[in-house]
């Protein structure tokens, strides 16, 4: 959001407090007027020093406002028996940072005498504020000002602009008594903001002085448009006619970036090329055009990205400086594409691996599965930060060890670090998991103390419950998320209702689902057609079924077959069970043959049983579970000699009989 920036300067000379030059002011804007806030400080009015004492209290106040502990500050300043603009203006920017516009508001007007500084500050602050009230209210105090500067008129004119009010915009552009480079930047970037690209380029080439951050302001705003091409035309035709040809290169690398994030990679390696590289450069040699660290990190970025990490290496390995990011970046291509060895090699060469690096690792390792190497990699970092905490318990989560999970919290607790949405999704999972219902609760609550629950949380939490056996409180959880549903909740709910046996209610949810014009995916449909089977609905299971091919276009899977085979086979149509078998598109898996061979075993089609079984053993020669059944089958009918030759085959290919056994939640 665009906020004006505190510019704090002191002169040498005689110890005078000065404002700020418009030239200086205008740099920290230049570049992009809706780039990261500029604050200002208040600069007293007055031309005599400021005893050391007031100098000193309003220090401490600026400090206190950076950390964070703007209450003490305004203690502090109300114990003050002397205060000049200074003071105030410090006060001022504290509540303006925060957006508490009101308290803000309420210092300005008690102000004995304000400069302008204190009206630039206020104005800003109303316009980096959302709500038509606010930027009328903006603008009332810029009409009120006693004297303008540029910067008064180019935040007033930022605030319309961002707020998609382009003609005032314009309007108070075509008012200034004198206009700056920021004043033209400021336009030109809000028709990009807005979208409307063709006055853009025209403002552009109608300005009477343009500079390599203006080129770079026009050329970052078409990118942000999707307007590749337009912004290397440009690029390329004004790039020799722009002043400070030096400060030209950070348009070459927002374009380059551009490229990447679009997989145009040919593109931006041609763009990089043209970019002058001299390997015997010096370190402080400037004054002109060529490739910084920032060219070759983009490049580097853009084959990572793309997954070409040969040549992100033969690039990374030319470089003459590089620096933490370009280090990260190839460590982090080598994680994505599992080579964990790469990655680590790096990592050990890195002059000074960071946070990130670290974090990186972890996340690598704990992908591979290797959760020895990650906790190692954790344990051993010198400074761990909420990403890493994600990252290692994430790990533990994906790779099944519940417990380790859950350990790694309490212990994440315990150092004082809070969790996020990550941490409670990562840890819902585990409980959803592990079937553990009494810490599923736990966590539930945690969410309510520390976040507001997202579409994401919240479908964590449905999930949760839902794997628990708690549907009503799955429901509950549905229920109150209102309109901020998306299809991975009601898949959740609907999936939770099949599972549990609820078919009537899960079909009645779906029938909600569909009116509601939200469009299902194949993960619905295994929903619905499980929810068939349970309820034994053949003929709604079959018409759903066409539905998912012909009504939404969605291609079936073998989840959907062996639901389809199961709905069939209950029904005691073993032969169109197999019919639907052998008109896959695909083989079939376990799931499949086990539906058929579970059919048959309830109806007692032995022959296509023993067709079941034996697919059955193929896809898991080790299981005996199709053995166990096909036996049981022929000893049903009293046809011992073929329930002999299962037990012969067993004891031939030493297939042993798994125990069974049942879970149960020690906590409840």
């Amino acid at each position: 959001m665009f906020r004006i920036k505190a510019i704090f300067f002191l002169a040498r000379r005689r110890y005078q407090w000065q404002l700020c030059s418009h030239h200086s002011i205008a740099s920290c804007v230049h570049k992009n007027p809706f780039s990261p806030p500029v604050r200002f400080m208040s600069i007293p009015t007055t031309r005599n020093s400021p005893a050391p004492e007031l100098r000193a209290l309003n220090k401490k106040i600026t400090h206190l406002i950076r950390c964070g502990q703007l209450d003490d500050a305004k203690a502090l300043f109300d114990g003050m028996g002397e205060r000049n603009t200074v003071t105030w203006n410090s006060m001022i920017t504290g509540y303006v940072q925060r957006r508490e516009m009101t308290k803000a508001r309420k210092l300005f007007d008690e102000m004995p005498e304000k400069d302008v500084v204190s009206w630039n500050l206020m104005i800003s602050g109303y316009v980096s504020c959302r709500g038509l009230r606010y930027i009328e209210e903006g603008r009332y105090l810029f009409d009120e000002m006693p004297e303008r500067d540029f910067i008064s008129w180019n935040t007033m004119i930022t605030g319309y602009a961002r707020n998609g009010r382009m003609d005032e915009a314009l309007s108070l552009f075509n008012s200034m008594p004198k206009r700056n480079a920021v004043s033209w930047n400021a336009v030109i970037s809000g028709f990009l903001h807005n979208g409307d690209v063709k006055s853009a380029i025209e403002f552009f080439e109608r300005m009477p002085q343009r500079d390599a951050a203006s080129l770079s302001a026009l050329v970052s705003g078409l990118i942000q448009n999707g307007e590749l091409n337009k912004a290397a035309s440009i690029l390329l035709g004004n790039g020799e006619r722009a002043d400070d040809r030096e400060d030209l290169i950070h348009a070459y690398n927002t374009l380059i970036a551009g490229y990447g994030q679009r997989g145009r990679v040919d593109d931006a390696r041609r763009l990089f090329d043209q970019v002058p590289f001299y390997p015997d450069r010096r370190r402080g040699d400037g004054g002109r055009f060529e490739r910084n660290v920032v060219s070759w990190n983009s490049m580097i970025m853009c084959y990572v990205k793309a997954g070409d990490i040969i040549s992100a290496r033969e690039l990374f390995d030319q470089m003459v400086e590089r620096d933490t990011f370009s280090w990260n970046t190839m460590i982090s291509g080598y994680v994505d594409i599992s080579d964990l060895k790469e990655a680590l090699n790096l990592f050990h060469k890195m002059p000074d691996p960071d946070t990130l690096s670290w974090n990186s690792m972890i996340s690598g390792f704990a992908h591979m599965g290797n959760l020895e190497l990650a906790f190692d990699f954790f344990r051993r970092m010198p400074q761990k930060n909420l990403v890493s905490w994600n990252s290692i318990i994430s790990g533990y989560e994906k790779n099944g060890d519940c417990e380790g999970a859950i350990k790694l919290f309490i212990q994440m607790q315990a150092e004082g670090e809070k969790p996020d949405r990550h941490t409670l999704s990562s840890l819902l999972s585990v409980c959803a998991e592990s079937v553990a219902l009494q810490l599923g609760m736990q966590i539930h609550q945690q969410v309510i103390k520390i976040v507001i629950p997202d579409v994401p949380l919240n479908n964590s939490l449905i999930t949760m419950y839902a794997r628990c056996g708690a549907i009503m409180e799955a429901r509950a959880v549905f229920d109150e998320m209102k309109l901020q549903k998306d299809v991975i909740s009601w898949n959740a709910m609907i999936g939770g209702y099949a599972s549990h046996g609820f078919a009537a209610e899960a079909l009645e949810l779906f029938g909600v689902m569909t009116r509601l014009k939200v469009q299902p995916t194949y993960i619905t449909f295994i929903s619905v057609l499980n929810a068939c089977a349970h309820a034994g609905l053949v003929e709604e299971g079959r018409m759903h079924f066409r539905s998912m091919v012909n009504e939404f276009g969605i291609e079936p899977r073998v989840e959907h077959f062996a639901s389809l085979v199961d709905i069939v086979g209950r029904h005691g149509q073993i032969e169109e069970a197999m019919a639907t078998i052998n008109s896959m598109p695909f083989e079939p898996d376990k799931a499949v043959w086990g539906a058929l061979l579970g059919a048959c075993r309830v109806h007692n089609n032995v022959e296509l049983a023993r067709v079941a079984a034996e697919a059955l053993t193929r896809l898991e020669p080790d299981s005996s579970a199709p053995y166990v059944l096909l036996y049981n089958m022929y000893a049903d009918v009293g046809r011992w000699d073929d329930a002999t030759e299962v037990r012969m085959i067993m004891d031939i290919n030493k297939i042993r009989k798994q125990p069974g056994y049942s879970w149960v939640d020690s906590s409840s």
